[in-house]
């Protein structure tokens, strides 16, 4: 199967680095006019001139996801130059940690003005482009906890699940136009937070130990990667993807509900390692 991509105008949001760099990166290797944007300009101008090496046009921007003119300007700009847009993937946004006792609504408000808002901007700026040439991919990169909901990290379970809900509405309501939109939830892909996860153990526990136990509740048992990611999202946006619209697709190696008990299983395991430095001391 050869999925072909070449000239296909594509923007990729958050594009910089982790999974949305993959995917862009995906994007170009395949032919494709390639548009990116991000929120740092030394990094999305550096992925632009890397990018501009494989992809047959690029656009690299500085886009602030909360900046509902800001965006309509980039997509306008795009469309311009282009001459409309065939695949918008909506991958900006990141996790956000925190429970009952330590968030205040406003930064869960905060967190959804990027997250649910960033997303749904992006989709109104595309769509009438999509509309005028009766075609359009939409591919929604969000996480597995907005599907299946842990016991920890409100900010990001809540509007994840909005995001899944929006992609869903959005997939039944467009698909009239040929316009379809799937969603791809991310299990445990690391792009280097799981260094930062690591360090918040403490001392006195090795990496390899440290994956083990994260990796007990992943059925596949390893860390996915950006390019498992960036594989679907070349194949929802070919003409393969014809009949899938609505579609909730977890990337996440077999996790399901197992991943209500990493939070546990972390503050278990951190509390060990901190017995076992205390014995270590004493002795």
């Amino acid at each position: 199967m050869h999925i072909d991509l070449s000239g296909k105008r594509v923007i990729v949001t958050g594009a910089s680095r982790g999974i949305g760099l993959a995917i862009a990166r995906a994007f170009a290797a395949e032919g494709a006019r390639v548009a990116i944007c991000a929120r740092t300009a030394e990094d999305v101008e550096a992925t632009g001139r890397e990018l501009a090496g494989q992809a047959q046009a690029v656009i690299a921007r500085v886009v602030d996801v909360t900046d509902s003119a800001g965006v309509k300007a980039f997509v306008e700009e795009v469309a311009a130059s282009w001459g409309g847009v065939d695949v918008l993937v909506n991958n900006a946004g990141q996790g956000r940690g925190g429970n009952l006792d330590t968030l205040t609504p406003e930064q869960i408000l905060e967190h959804a003005n990027i997250l649910q808002m960033g997303h749904f901007r992006f989709v109104q700026a595309v769509v009438p482009h999509m509309r005028r040439q009766r075609w359009g991919r939409i591919v929604e990169i969000n996480a597995l906890a907005g599907a299946i909901p842990t016991p920890d990290g409100i900010p990001s379970v809540i509007n994840r699940a909005a995001c899944l809900a929006l992609s869903k509405s959005l997939g039944m309501s467009l698909a009239r136009d040929n316009i379809l939109v799937n969603s791809l939830n991310m299990g445990w892909v690391d792009t280097g937070q799981w260094d930062r996860h690591y360090r918040e153990v403490g001392p006195g526990v090795s990496r390899e130990e440290f994956d083990r136990m994260v990796l007990k509740v992943v059925p596949l048992g390893r860390f996915g990667k950006p390019e498992d990611v960036a594989g679907m999202a070349l194949f929802l946006a070919s003409d393969y993807a014809g009949f899938i619209s609505a579609a909730s697709i977890d990337i996440a190696g077999g996790l399901q509900g197992q991943i209500a008990y990493y939070p546990t299983l972390k503050r278990e395991f951190t509390e060990m390692v901190r017995e076992r430095n205390a014995g270590d001391s004493a002795a």
